[in-house]
């Protein structure tokens, strides 16, 4: 493989300054480099890091690039899982895909946004009642009530704390080694034979769901060859759709941050269907969700003149990118009017992904991500009033993934 170039980072190994330093690791040496990739070694193999448009493009060219090998198995077997969609390639891969894109109809996005209400508002008695919640954790409960319902998956109210731990553990410890991580794995075990029962029972009768719910799209799928996929699969792709929704919880505590930190902005949102879009992506650009993707060519090619093999693995670096000044003017700065000039590029905004929906690896719940944000918003202002009581909302960089370190404490909940 040819890299002259490239540089090439001095140290033997990057992985130990990757998980201690997160979502800086990469813009500190971008900036040392003078460049906007670099090769080093992550895990005892040679990697590419970047960030950018044309590295997102590159990433996420159809048939160019595969997950398989691309991503630590710590964080793939939290995250996405082997035979997973994410995992999977061409036909096979947009298949799977339609199966995902089939539930994310602006009416099924709909019906789960008011599910997400519903909930949220038979909850505000509760935290009022408590005189001071963390409104992440609360959120959290919120919407793993909420996404089970829209699925047609019933739940006991004793088993919502459950659940939600199982759900909310895999995405904790995604970004780390250590006790963290084997929680989740462990968890994720427990949330996994949950699932796989939900399936069986829908397949054999014993629960019935509505058609169109995921629980019945999912049990029902059929692979190219007809043949229904297998409990295993099946029962990773209902997670795969609770787990991510109920991870939003993070982005709607980094919204609640921003009303908090930028005042100016939440009558505005309030009141401003278009305002409030742009709200959401600006949360969305400006906070830390995961910091990398990765992916290794499939087949040999050119990038910038240089001839790479195949298996080369390549990282994007989604927090550099959303935080490129080429790209964003004054990208520290949080000012939601910027998306109402951003032309839509899907290679120049990727906090979930670039590339298009339907048929590359994007994130196929970005839509879901970006509707229940926005009801929480609402609800944030107009459903409720709270104060905010002296606390550390700093967010640590290093911490993968990131959220304010208190989880965003609120006191004096009160029904508006």
């Amino acid at each position: 493989m040819v890299t002259a170039g490239i540089p090439r980072l001095d140290a033997v190994d990057s992985s130990v300054a990757l998980l201690r330093e997160g979502y800086a690791f990469g813009a500190g040496r971008f900036a040392r480099c003078s460049t906007d990739v670099f090769q080093t070694r992550l895990l005892g193999r040679t990697a590419f890091v970047a960030f950018g448009a044309e590295a997102a493009r590159l990433l996420y060219t159809p048939d160019l690039m595969t997950r398989r090998r691309a991503i630590p198995a710590t964080a793939l077997t939290l995250l996405l899982d082997l035979g997973s969609v994410e995992m999977l390639e061409n036909g096979e891969h947009r298949r799977r895909k339609r199966m995902f894109m089939s539930l994310m109809t602006p009416a099924s996005l709909t019906d789960l946004a008011d599910t997400v209400e519903r909930e949220w508002r038979s909850s505000v008695p509760t935290w009022q009642q408590a005189g001071e919640v963390v409104l992440m954790e609360e959120v959290r409960e919120v919407l793993c009530r909420a996404v089970c319902a829209w699925s047609g998956i019933p739940l006991e109210t004793g088993d919502v704390p459950r659940r939600t731990r199982q759900l909310a553990a895999m995405v904790e410890g995604a970004g780390s080694v250590g006790p963290r991580n084997l929680r989740g794995q462990v968890l994720r075990h427990r949330a996994e034979q949950w699932a796989g029962t939900v399936i069986d029972q829908v397949r054999s009768g014993a629960l019935q769901v509505a058609e169109g719910t995921a629980a019945h799209v999912i049990a029902w799928h059929r692979t190219a060859d007809g043949a229904l996929l297998d409990t295993d699969r099946a029962r990773v792709e209902l997670i795969n759709v609770l787990r991510p929704s109920v991870a939003v919880a993070r982005f709607i505590t980094y919204a609640a941050l921003a009303l908090h930190q930028y005042p100016d902005c939440r009558a505005r949102a309030a009141e401003d269907d278009g305002y409030l879009r742009w709200f959401v992506q600006e949360v969305r650009r400006y906070y830390p969700f995961f910091p990398m993707v990765g992916g290794r060519a499939r087949r040999e090619f050119e990038w910038r003149g240089r001839r790479f093999s195949p298996g080369s693995w390549f990282l994007l670096d989604i927090y550099a990118t959303n935080h490129d000044p080429r790209i964003w003017a004054e990208p520290a700065a949080f000012r939601p009017e910027r998306f109402g000039s951003w032309d839509g590029d899907p290679y120049t905004f990727v906090p979930q992904g670039g590339g298009d929906h339907d048929t590359t690896h994007r994130c196929a719940g970005e839509w879901l991500t970006i509707s229940l944000v926005e009801r929480a918003i609402r609800l944030l202002s107009t459903a409720m009033t709270y104060e905010v009581p002296l606390q550390d909302l700093s967010v640590d960089l290093s911490r993968m993934p990131a959220a304010p370190s208190s989880g965003m404490r609120i006191s004096r909940v009160r029904t508006a």
